[in-house]
């Protein structure tokens, strides 16, 4: 591709970098269909029963979320050398589990949890141990995967939920952007630091419905950056992309890459 050929490029991605790992997206062309919306902020904060409805479906999809491998599109991100800067929405990892070194992750990770009271911050591992104790018989429940790990389930389980607060007694969260939350300021300013060292924009398997990754693609029109987009489906920077690419990343990216590495 002529449009990256010889630039330092910095890489945007979104859930359909993951979907060929077997992840289900919000709103790609394979996204199962949702009963419920997905988990707010502001009912997460203000609502018990909320937060035990997000455990409970968290509890039952994390051990499946956590154990979901890299795919060729992460794998061949983790050995371009031309790629400057990776930003990802995705909070699963995969990533890092590819080799990535530095990764800029807008959402956060469910990996790890955190407390809102006070600086306590533990693995999601070992907040899993807690709730399957606390909660046997939920997980006999079968359940659908979404996006994020998040498990649809009857509502006879998430009402007897038991979710033990923080041993200061405050309430304990993903370290995840929830949806009606703002991405931290200083990861935003990190990750546009890295998009003003490039010289143009790949974005990977994001529809960018959301501004928090829009945002990536305004400043790159606005600084005349090139910007290349590689996706199934319409996204919202189809009228701003230099070039739009309708591919799955896993069968496209490899060869993009080994491509523009050959051409130097």
């Amino acid at each position: 591709m002529e449009l990256l050929r010889g630039k330092r490029i910095c890489v945007l991605t979104g859930a359909g970098i993951s979907t060929e790992s077997g992840i289900p997206d919000y709103r790609g062309p394979t996204a199962p269909p949702r009963r419920r919306p997905p988990i707010q902020h502001r009912d997460f904060l203000e609502q018990p029963g909320t937060r035990a409805r997000y455990w409970a479906r968290s509890m039952l999809g994390w051990p499946r979320f956590r154990d979901f491998a890299p795919n060729a599109a992460h794998l061949a991100l983790a050995k371009w050398s031309a790629a400057t800067g990776l930003i990802t929405q995705n909070v699963d990892r995969l990533h890092q589990k590819a080799g990535h070194g530095e990764v800029v992750e807008l959402h956060g990770a469910l990996a790890e949890v955190r407390c809102l009271s006070c600086p306590t911050r533990i693995d999601r591992d070992t907040l899993q141990e807690t709730l399957e104790a606390d909660n046997p018989a939920a997980l006999a429940w079968s359940y659908t995967l979404f996006a994020d790990g998040d498990a649809d389930l009857p509502d006879e389980v998430v009402k007897d939920f038991v979710v033990r607060p923080c041993t200061c007694g405050g309430v304990l969260k993903p370290d995840v952007v929830f949806f009606g939350d703002a991405v931290p300021r200083p990861r935003v300013e990190t990750a546009f630091a890295l998009l003003d060292a490039a010289d143009a924009l790949l974005v990977v398997g994001s529809s960018l419905t959301v501004f928090s990754g829009y945002r990536f693609v305004l400043r790159a029109k606005e600084r005349g950056q090139p910007i290349a987009v590689l996706n199934l489906g319409p996204t919202r920077a189809d009228g701003d992309a230099t070039v739009k690419l309708e591919a799955r990343a896993g069968a496209l990216l490899p060869r993009l890459i080994e491509e523009l590495a050959r051409a130097g």
